[in-house]
This record gives structure tokens, C-alpha cells and sequence, in this order.
């Protein structure tokens, strides 16, 4: 990547061509929009697919960029997230359909004045969590995100650059509860039962901290699709922790607001982003997701498919599902169950393939490779 393309857009974005609503136009044709139209439910040839934390820890080409710098580093460095989220579409060329920008939910939470630490064998760590609903008032609201996270949207347009339009780029952000609980749990947490007795002791304040994180990511959001995503998805990590009638209550009024106003801003501006959504664990409300303004619905392994067909009905694209785990078995053993998902999904419908969730550290990239091929028969 040569240091003049970064300085160019990095450090001068004004020079740049901006439509009269702010989105960058100045990028290279795009060559493969496969994904789009499957997102869109156009005719497509075969199922396009990619891969939820595909630029991650079980590449060794990332694991040599993280010995040079921290996690945090990495997302706020333009030259580095570039990097690292090219490194799949290098390794695996014409076997991905899409990539997703190098970034974390958590910036949203810093962005806020919250400190996250990314800690070895550890995960994200919050020093001072917000304990008490007091502690509202220690966090920065409203949020300048063109200034807080102007490295995210930076990444994505530099991304956008060096991709040479080989495929489109996914920009993403956490769901208002995934992020609540975590600013409050303060890491991960295998019952959230800080974050959840929040939900019944204090319900006015913890509307009060979802609606703040709702406000932010809705411009956080818009702020990636002018920055040159071509895709977004939302990323409601948690929500299988909630019971289907506190889904309704906390989470789901949430994602339909992000939803809702991020695609009217997109009609004002005459733009066209497909949004996809991932409530992880909630097989319950899937009938109910397919009715907000996503036109991507993506699910775990534990739906099956011919369910989430009967329940969305044809009114999104299905993304998914394979079980992580499936990647620590042999190329046969990949194979076969691919073509069994394929089959369930029916790749001619309106689907995009991937896993239930995100790579694991300790995958083998041949296995993904294996994956990836599969989907391609």
C-alpha cells in the first residue's frame, strides 16, 4: 500500500468526490455484486458467501500484524485495519464474496468515554463499568462520531480504495443491548446478570442508556455508509440472554429504531446499503425481525432453516448457519455438511452463506478453505 494513497485519503478527505449528501463516490467499479443482489433477492448464479470474523486470529498473517501492535491499535490505525481486513481477500481470492471492515462494537462504547481494554486470553475489559445509573451521567453524550470515530470511517474508506472493487465491504456496529451489557458486565459474562438486573431494577434508566447507544450508532452508521460501506450489519451478540418478552421490551424497539432511521436516511439520500441483522439466540423472533427495515436476516446454528423460511416468509435473505465447530473436522466431513445447509437453505432462494457466528482463534485457515470451496460446488 503505498503511503501516498493513505495520505490522500486519510488525511484529506476533502479533496475527495462527495455527493451533495456526504457519501464518497470515488471509488473503483465494483467487480463481483454478487452478495448485493442476493441481498436485494435479485436472480443469482450460485449462493455468495462470506465470513463473520473473517480477518481475525486464526490467520497467521494477523497474528504476525498483532505482535507489532495491540488490538486497539490496530482498529484505529487506517493503514493497519486496511491491512488486516484485505488478508482473507488475499489469502482466499475469489472464494469470498464480500469483506468486512477490521473494526470492534466496542469503539462505540469508548466513543462514549468508556475505556476498553483488550486483554490476552482475556477479551474486552472495562475498568469502570457502570455500576449504578448515576454513572450515566460520567458518560459523553451526544457523540461527535465524525470526530471520535473518524478511524473507522477512514479504515473503510482507504479499504474501499485498496479493494479495487473486488468485492463489496461490509461496514457493522453492536445492537443498543449487546453494548448496554457489556458497559455494565464490564468484559464478557456467562449469566450477564449485572446487566440484566438492570432491566428490572432500574427499566426507566436502562431505556434511558439503550436509546443514548441507539442514538449514537444510528450516526455512527451512516457515517460508514458515507464513508463508502456498501453493506452494514448489526450485531445483537446477546440477545439470546434475554427471555422472548424482554427481547421485545429492550432489544427489538432498538434494533427497528437503528433500522428505521438509518434506511430513511438512506431514501433521503437516494442510496442503496442493504442492512443485515444478527440476533444471536433469538430463534424466537425471527418472524418479527423480518418485518423491520433489514433486508439480511442472519442466524445461528441452532435454526434450522426450513423454520426460518416458514417464518420470515421470503421478506429477507437468510444468511448462515454452519456451526462454528463444523471447521474443526475434515474436508469431507465440511463437505458433506455444506451441501446438506445448501440444500436446506435452497441456494437459489434468497440466501447468503456463512457461519452461525464468527471464526474461532484456533482454526485451521485450510478448514475455512474447505468451507469456502464447498459452497462453490
Amino acid at each position: 500500500m503505498s503511503t501516498s494513497l493513505v495520505k490522500s485519503v486519510v488525511e484529506h478527505p476533502a479533496d475527495a468526490a462527495v455527493d451533495s449528501n456526504g457519501v464518497r463516490r470515488d471509488f473503483p467499479p465494483l467487480l463481483n455484486d454478487l452478495i448485493l443482489r442476493a441481498a436485494r433477492g435479485e436472480p443469482v448464479e450460485r449462493a455468495p458467501v462470506w465470513i463473520m470474523r473473517q480477518a481475525g486470529r486464526y490467520l497467521p498473517e494477523f497474528r504476525e500484524a498483532r505482535k507489532r501492535n495491540d488490538f486497539f491499535t490496530i482498529c484505529r490505525t487506517p493503514e493497519l485495519a486496511c491491512e488486516v481486513t484485505l488478508q482473507p481477500i488475499d489469502r482466499y481470492g475469489p472464494l469470498l464474496d464480500a469483506s468486512i471492515i477490521f473494526s470492534d462494537i466496542l469503539v462505540v462504547p469508548q466513543a462514549m468515554g468508556m475505556e476498553v481494554q483488550m486483554l490476552e486470553k482475556v477479551g474486552p475489559h472495562f475498568p469502570d463499568p457502570l455500576r449504578h445509573p448515576d454513572d450515566l451521567a460520567k458518560l459523553t453524550f451526544p457523540v461527535d462520531v465524525q470526530s471520535t470515530l473518524k478511524y473507522v470511517f477512514d479504515a473503510i474508506t482507504l479499504t474501499r480504495k485498496e479493494l479495487k472493487g473486488r468485492v463489496p465491504l461490509f461496514g457493522f456496529a453492536g445492537a443498543p443491548w449487546t453494548l448496554m451489557a457489556y458497559m455494565i458486565e464490564g468484559g464478557g459474562s456467562k449469566t450477564l446478570s449485572k446487566a440484566k438486573s438492570w432491566l428490572f431494577r432500574y427499566p426507566n434508566e436502562s431505556h434511558r442508556l439503550l436509546q443514548m447507544i441507539t442514538d449514537v450508532l444510528v450516526d455512527f452508521l451512516i457515517g460508514q455508509i458515507k464513508a463508502g460501506a456498501q453493506l452494514l450489519q448489526l450485531f445483537d451478540s446477546w440477545a439470546g440472554e434475554l427471555s422472548p418478552n424482554d427481547f421485545q421490551k429492550f432489544s427489538l424497539p432498538y434494533i427497528e429504531q437503528v433500522g428505521r432511521r438509518v434506511s430513511d436516511w438512506l431514501k433521503s439520500a437516494n442510496a442503496n446499503v442493504p442492512l443485515a441483522v444478527f440476533a444471536r439466540g433469538a430463534h424466537y423472533a425471527l418472524r418479527e425481525l423480518s418485518q423491520l427495515q433489514y433486508s439480511i436476516v442472519s442466524l445461528d446454528w441452532t435454526v434450522k432453516p426450513s423454520k426460518a423460511r416458514t417464518e420470515t416468509e421470503g421478506r429477507v435473505t437468510l444468511q448462515g448457519n454452519a456451526d462454528p465447530s463444523l471447521l474443526y473436522g475434515e474436508a469431507k466431513t465440511i463437505k458433506d455438511t455444506v451441501r446438506v445447509m445448501l440444500e436446506d437453505f435452497g441456494p437459489e432462494k434468497r440466501y447468503i452463506a456463512n457461519l452461525g457466528h464468527g471464526m474461532y482463534p484456533d482454526h485451521d485457515p485450510e478448514h475455512l478453505k474447505a468451507y469456502l470451496e464447498a459452497i462453490r460446488i
